[in-house]
């Protein structure tokens, strides 16, 4: 499970970086033939809306996660008209180089990832290799969008983090299926059979979930206040246990910090016991619905900001202003690239997809000094035409894509 990240990444200093020094592409999204060779501190890249400067960084995360970051599916990543896309990156840390690789054929549906050169036995074992983090104008979505969006968001995390959680998931989601489709059979019978297979990997997925926002709380909520100008941030874990969400240790009166000083067979059993009582309690509700009503596949993460005039709180999923839901999200991806950072034991590379379009002036300027201070990343950034934004010093290659060609001449 991870462990404590509840500090700003200021407080430890400089961490060791590495950097992609090569991307190629060939047929993904609108990049025929794409061969880059990257600078060490990084690039920005201008170029109009639908020049393919998302695409890029969409390619490159690819190969963190070996899928897309904005959801879409394998065979729509692939250029119109072939059948096959190749996305290569070599990332160097020190005096070592790694060669990463991911290939998708729509033709029998296959996906190969190699690192090195050797094919990976399973794309599992080959998530965060690179060690990216992205930042997106849309991630705003993830404080007002729909709950799947963040437990997207945690699922992705915590498998590259958390060893085991994306095996734990992979099962409860396999029985899940099981379950509910007994479910609308009405076959009662392998229904209790399929609800004790869901008790342990259950319990799992909600320890880590749990672990994870406790363990990053009060950095969020200082990278919140920073960004915010004034505005603390407050996470909090709900679990679905059948037609309500409830809070971390509600029975106890507990915070979430405070109910989570251990995460280990004790949480674990704790979320199992709760997850049992809440199949029985639902039962009858689910066999009505023919879908399973309680469980982690329903969970939230509540992202609320906090007044600091008269401490009431808001809920920003519904009650947040655009300028509160952008600064939450980009709070919430400082303490993901944290959460990596300390995984791999050096900084994350940072894609910053169009992220300062809608901050005001105020709020632009507080997120360039987050960015800068502490942290040593290599940082690609997207924009859609010069901006006086400066990462780096002012130290970013300025570089320019047009229908899907990139100019790095300036």
């Amino acid at each position: 499970m991870p462990s404590s990240a509840s500090a700003p990444i200021e407080a430890a200093g400089r961490a060791p970086s590495a950097s992609l020094e090569r991307l190629t592409a060939r047929n993904y999204r609108n990049f025929g033939e794409l061969r880059l060779e990257l600078p060490e501190a990084g690039a920005m890249i201008i170029g109009p809306n639908g020049s393919g400067k998302t695409n890029l960084l969409e390619a490159i995360y690819y190969l963190e996660i070996f899928r897309s970051f904005r959801g879409a599916r394998d065979s729509e990543l692939v250029r119109f008209g072939e059948d096959v896309f190749r996305i290569e990156g070599a990332v160097r840390e020190g005096e070592a180089t790694e060669e990463l690789a991911a290939a998708y054929q729509k033709t029998g549906r296959r996906k190969k990832v190699e690192v090195d050169g050797g094919e990976a036995d399973r794309i599992a074992d080959a998530l965060g290799a690179l060690g990216a983090v992205v930042l997106s104008l849309e991630d705003a979505d993830l404080v007002c969008g729909s709950p799947g969006r963040r437990r997207r968001f945690l699922d992705i995390l915590l498998s590259l983090v958390a060893p085991g959680y994306l095996a734990s998931l992979q099962r409860y989601r396999a029985v899940l299926a099981q379950r509910n489709e007994a479910l609308r059979q009405g076959t009662r019978d392998l229904v209790d059979v399929w609800t004790e297979g869901l008790i342990e990997p259950g319990a799992r997925v909600m320890t880590e979930r749990e672990a994870w926002i406790a363990s990053v709380a009060s950095a969020f909520e200082t990278y919140h206040r920073d960004i915010a100008g004034g505005w603390s941030g407050t996470l909090s874990y709900e679990a679905a246990l059948g037609g309500r969400q409830d809070p971390v240790a509600a029975d106890r009166g507990e915070s979430v910090a405070e109910s989570a000083v251990s995460y280990g067979l004790d949480r674990t059993e704790h979320w199992g016991e709760r997850l049992r009582e809440a199949m029985a309690e639902n039962a009858d509700r689910d066999a009505r619905r023919g879908s399973t009503q309680a469980g982690p596949q329903r969970d939230d993460l509540v992202i609320r900001a906090v007044v600091e005039e008269s401490g009431e709180e808001r809920d920003l999923r519904t009650y947040g202003s655009g300028g509160q839901q952008r600064s939450a999200a980009i709070a919430l991806r400082l303490v993901e690239a944290d959460t990596l950072r300390e995984k791999l034991g050096r900084d994350p590379i940072y894609l910053l997809d169009d992220v300062f379009a809608e901050l005001d002036r105020d709020r632009a300027e507080r997120v360039v000094r987050l960015l800068d201070e502490g942290r040593s990343g290599q940082v690609l950034m997207t924009a859609p035409k010069p901006a006086d934004i400066e990462l780096r010093g002012g130290g970013l290659a300025r570089w320019r894509i047009r229908e899907g060609v990139v100019f790095t001449d300036g």
